[in-house]
């Protein structure tokens, strides 16, 4: 199995200003995060899947490569380059990223695509079920979960901890089992100021289902 160094990458905001400025591009994440999540493909294929014209999906291809986030990979044919992400993860120190207005961007851009992310994941995931390339023993433990528990800095962080431990656990464990498929894990912890009703308009109100009714 690679090692963690292998499988992420972390962004340093001074370091990798330019590789983060390259990076600030909707399509660019998305066709990064399809190359991860699917396996090495070529422009044309990353343009069918994206709405994309091949020569767009081409060039920003490029520009991921120009900073190490992809790499060429094996050419089946030898007719069409073949593309493949280098890491599986990026990451990067929230509080080093708010250093500066361009991580930042970064930053609210990433998430944005991973919220987009989430939604394509969801009609992916209930066309699979719906069409049967999903057998029946993945509909009680798949769900979403809307939960707001009060907690200080440091159990938030801890959550993440015992999140990022738990994961590494399992993934390990299910490794060579050949029922194991790829889960889409969307984790957020984002702190709310408390607000004044009385001049403040309320959040959207809560229409998620409980981590009860998920499955």
């Amino acid at each position: 199995m690679p090692s963690d160094e292998q499988q992420r990458r972390v962004l340093d905001p001074e370091r990798d200003a330019a590789a983060l400025k390259a990076l600030t591009h909707p399509l660019r994440i998305r066709l990064l995060g399809l190359l991860r999540q699917d396996g090495p493909a070529t422009a044309s294929e990353l343009a069918v899947r994206t709405g994309e014209s091949s020569a767009s999906t081409s060039y920003h291809l490029r520009v991921l490569a120009k900073y190490a986030f992809v790499a060429e990979a094996e050419h089946r044919d030898g007719r069409e380059r073949r593309w493949r992400a280098v890491h599986a993860v990026t990451s990067w120190s929230n509080t080093a990223m708010e250093a500066s207005p361009g991580s930042r961007a970064y930053v609210s851009v990433s998430r944005r695509a991973q919220v987009e992310h989430l939604e394509a994941s969801l009609a992916r995931h209930e066309a699979d079920l719906a069409e049967g390339r999903l057998g029946q023993e993945w509909v009680e433990p798949s769900g979403i979960s809307d939960l707001v528990p009060r907690l200080t800095p440091e159990s938030l962080t801890e959550l993440w901890e015992v999140l990022d431990r738990k994961l590494e656990e399992l993934t390990a464990r299910d490794a060579r089992d050949p029922r194991a498929t790829q889960v889409v894990l969307l984790t957020a912890g984002l702190p709310l100021a408390p607000r004044d009703h009385g001049t403040e308009p309320d959040a959207p109100s809560r229409t998620a289902p409980h981590a009860d009714d998920a499955s």
